[in-house]
């Protein structure tokens, strides 16, 4: 043996080099032994292999003197292999550290990788003697500065700021301005060019897809593809490594740091709900082959089967002590050492759920809540999965906000012509209060999005009434069936300057929408330029054209219009309130903060099911406290008929005059004065917004 071993300490799950020695961790309450296994620098050659000296509860632990940073290792499990019992020991697998900061290597297709006998007739219930350490990347003993803490504040970002969802290689893989060693890479997300754009829309949060280490599906493989998304973690505290730019892990760190220096938050898209690992067919790569029982949902009374509240084959058992303890541990690290602001928790439903169901007072939202650095950073849940009682919009605890599906399907049906949608969608613009008006909860409690990357992009839902998927392998079976898109008039592309001028005014209704509307508003990268998946409504395994943003036929128009769009939104605080509005005599003028009317000028009548257009005006809360009083006021018309129609405005204030400010039958934006000041003329099919000036000329 080249190392002196000594017990060590089980206080730290992973392995630390303190200076002198690095001190090893694992958490397996089941093992009867865990063997640490070192290799050659190119991960090639076992070199040793070392039984864990002690164990301290579940926690085997031992310390090798004079072990240096960049060593490369792995773990072998021991213990019973009885699937039935629910246990998958064997040895026989290298298994990666589920703390490791860093993974070398890539993994290599092969049924060694299983921990039976793949193509046997017992298929699982066999047992795989083959070694699978020349197929699966090594962990690595971490350089210290890794695990350092930075010393960095986010930058000032209320719930209401523009949150941009963005693939870390898809966004930069295209730009002509990102310098080209950084295009696809984390480095890229942080070029002059890319923060120069991010803040032209006035972006101050990015919500990146994960980032986390994953594993491409073998099916994927077989035909190809791989898994592009990234929504199959294997390591929750190590980096993808086919983003990383010439830097590395430095360079993801200092990505956080000059996007936050910039003003921008850096938010991370997280999949703790499962794993890489799949159902009982799937390979045992790590969490299986260390303790199969505890990291995963097994069916009672069939333990040789996974719960599946995911539809990715297990479900990680969130509500164990120290798999619990292994996500906080992860988002810590995040938050601590990598500087990041905020999570967006996959399928939270899933993490939320004990044995008996979802807790809204259960360990998870429990623990995250109380944890002193977990409870100040951005916490978002997409609240539904597959599970019983799985879909939970507008049930997580006041400290969440939410993905609204509701608020997507909503406005997209309201503008496609569904009949009897204006009333919900009356809902959506008001931070969707029927959803999240409870325990304190504020407006910013919804996230607001018209498309997000699962399902088509803003483009194709106005070029595309149902997915064309075939390019997935998969029968165009695969992706959302229900879209509520309207091609305007063809199917896909077309030249008739008709339908491409419909789909682009259309495409500016969504967007005045979703800016108008109160709450958390989300913008998926490449909606502002129109970017188009040419109709793939789950792009999860292109990395390829489909998938990255198309920057060479950016609309530059629709670019434009967004800025302008972001900034009117920051200027007016009418559009972006911390409170919901419910239509309340306000104490200052006796007026109410949100009012309702006909193109008339009269109260709307609810129960008409033609109701399609309608006028909102919006005043600031009659509930804001005494130093929050504002007079901001924005009077918002919807004309969802395609006939130009004449609306009444209200009343004007002496000494001020109504100046349309917004309107999406025009391509640009210059605020008008209103000639006539009791009406004003509104186009078919249009978003029209004025807001209140002070009349200088008549005082």
């Amino acid at each position: 043996m080249k190392y002196k071993i000594s017990h060590g300490t089980p206080h730290r799950l992973g392995a630390f080099y303190d200076g002198e020695g690095t001190n090893f961790a694992v958490f397996s309450a089941n093992a009867s032994q865990i063997d640490l296994c070192l290799f050659s620098d190119d991960g090639t050659k076992e070199i040793d292999r070392i039984s864990m000296p002690e164990r301290t509860g579940p926690v085997w632990h031992g310390y090798l003197h004079g072990l240096q940073p960049g060593t490369l290792y792995g773990y072998r499990a021991h213990g019973i292999y009885a699937p039935e019992q629910g246990h998958r020991f064997n040895s026989n697998k290298l298994l990666l550290d589920p703390y490791t900061r860093e993974i070398f290597g890539k993994w290599t297709p092969s049924a060694t990788l299983f921990g039976y006998q793949k193509g046997a007739s017992g298929g699982d219930l066999t047992f795989g003697a083959a070694d699978s350490a020349a197929c699966v990347p090594k962990s690595v003993v971490s350089d210290p500065a890794l695990n350092d803490f930075l010393q960095t504040e986010a930058p000032v970002m209320d719930g209401r700021d523009l949150i941009y969802e963005a693939h870390a290689k898809g966004l930069t893989k295209l730009h002509p301005d990102v310098p080209e060693s950084l295009r696809g890479t984390y480095e890229g997300l942080a070029s002059d060019a890319m923060i120069d754009h991010l803040l032209s829309i006035n972006v101050r949060a990015v919500e990146l897809m994960p980032v986390h280490h994953f594993l491409d599906d073998e099916f994927l493989l077989d035909k190809n593809l791989v898994n592009y998304w990234g929504y199959n973690s294997i390591g929750f505290f190590a980096l993808e490594p086919r983003y990383l730019g010439p830097d590395g892990i430095v360079g993801f760190r200092a990505m956080v740091q000059k996007l936050k220096a910039a003003g921008i938050q850096v938010y991370l898209d997280v999949v703790f709900n499962h794993t890489a690992e799949g159902d009982q067919n799937g390979p045992t790569i790590c969490f299986r082959g260390l303790d199969n029982a505890t990291y995963y949902r097994l069916i009672a009374g069939q333990p040789r089967y996974y719960v599946n509240d995911t539809g990715c084959g297990n479900t990680v058992n969130v509500s164990h002590p120290y798999v619990l303890r292994m996500v906080l541990d992860s988002l810590r690290y995040w938050v601590l050492c990598m500087g990041v602001d905020g999570f967006r928790f996959d399928l939270a439903t899933t993490v939320a759920r004990e044995d008996y169901g979802f807790d809204l007072y259960g360990g998870f939202l429990d623990a995250i809540r109380q944890d002193p650095i977990l409870s100040t950073v951005r916490l978002i849940a997409e609240p539904w999965d597959i599970g019983p009682g799985g879909y939970r919009l507008g049930g997580f605890p006041p400290e969440f906000s939410e993905w609204n599906d509701s608020y997507r399907d909503t406005t997209r049906r309201y503008w496609k012509g569904d009949p009897q949608t204006t009333p919900d969608l009356a809902s959506r613009l008001l931070g969707s209060a029927d959803k999240f008006d409870r325990a304190g909860r504020r407006a910013w409690s919804s996230v607001n999005f018209i498309s997000a990357h699962d399902g088509f992009t803003l483009a194709d839902i106005t070029r595309y009434n149902n997915r064309h998927n075939d390019a997935n392998g998969e029968s165009n079976m695969d992706g959302h069936g229900a879209n509520y898109s309207d091609n305007c008039g063809t199917e896909g592309d077309t030249k008739d300057p008709v339908i491409l001028a419909r789909r682009k005014r259309r495409q500016r209704n969504f967007l005045a929408t979703l800016f108008l509307s109160q709450g958390s508003p989300m913008l998926l990268a490449g909606d502002e330029i129109a970017n188009s998946q040419k109709g793939n409504n789950n792009a999860y395994c292109q990395d390829n054209e489909i998938g990255w943003v198309d920057w060479a036929n950016a609309d530059n128009d629709l670019m434009e219009f967004v800025r302008y769009l972001s900034s009117f939104r920051r200027e007016h605080k009418a559009l972006r309130q911390d409170r919901f509005l419910h239509g309340a005599k306000r104490q200052q003028d006796d007026l109410r903060d949100v009012e309702w009317t006909d193109f008339g000028g009269f109260s709307l009548k609810w129960r008409d099911p033609s109701l399609s257009s309608f006028c909102l005006t919006l005043r600031c809360s009659a509930e804001a406290p005494s130093y929050e009083k504002d007079n901001d006021v924005v009077f918002i018309i919807f004309n969802r008929s395609n006939v130009a129609a004449s609306v009444v405005l209200p009343s004007c204030p002496d000494g001020f005059r109504w100046v349309r400010a917004l309107d999406t039958a025009q391509q640009t934006q210059h605020p008008s004065l209103e000639t006539q000041q009791d009406s004003t003329e509104i186009s078919g099919s249009s978003v029209v917004a004025l807001i209140l000036e002070a009349d200088t000329a008549n005082t």
